[in-house]
């Protein structure tokens, strides 16, 4: 070998090794089920799932589709019986849902999260139950969400675009927030502050 190629070898082979080691520390420590977050102002992924609470004499739960809201303000909450945090909350969406369930523009829909389904119904019968639910036991719309845990609420406008998220339960100034700062412009088709 000739000097030249000596010198190569000899930048070359530190830098293959630090990059190996590297990747290698990545794939022990890096977060194998990173999923990347949905993004604020971009268009809300659409889904179909089964409805949570069959109504009476309904022999199968319907499917929903989101896009069937289109042209609505939707809030759109994934919940878990097992959260506490949910059941702090659901008191203010409860709330928020009466607000504007005159409202034609307007409509709220839990996703239930990681759940089985006697829990769920059991749940919403302890808690109250005035919107409609969708069942999510695979898993597949919350990955499309970016959900990492519950509560976590999008709200969405009429053309479909995801204009605020939250994680964490929607109390006390975030409700506030969500519903005076979010619901109501978007409702009066106003632009958002900030």
């Amino acid at each position: 070998m000739n000097r030249s190629s000596i010198k190569t070898w000899q930048v070359f082979l530190p830098l293959a090794i630090l990059c190996l080691i590297v990747v290698f520390y990545h794939g022990l420590y890096g977060n194998p089920s990173y999923i990347p977050p949905v993004i604020v102002n971009t268009p809300a992924p659409d889904f179909i799932a089964p409805e949570l609470y069959e109504e009476k004499g309904q022999r199968a739960p319907r499917e929903m589709r989101l896009s069937d809201y289109k042209g609505k303000v939707v809030v759109l909450n994934f919940w878990a019986s097992w959260c506490t945090e949910c059941a702090l909350e659901h008191p203010s969406l409860l709330e928020i849902n009466q607000r504007y369930a005159q409202d034609p523009r307007f409509v709220m829909l839990g996703v239930n999260y990681q759940d089985k389904e006697n829990p769920a119904k059991e749940y919403l019968a302890k808690h109250g139950n005035n919107f409609k639910h969708v069942r999510d036991f695979s898993g597949k719309i919350s990955i499309d969400y970016g959900i990492y845990g519950v509560p976590e609420t999008f709200v969405i406008d009429k053309q479909g675009m995801i204009r605020h998220k939250s994680i964490g339960p929607i109390i006390g100034q975030n409700y506030t927030h969500v519903v005076e700062d979010i619901i109501e412009p978007l409702l009066k088709g106003e632009a958002l502050k900030g």
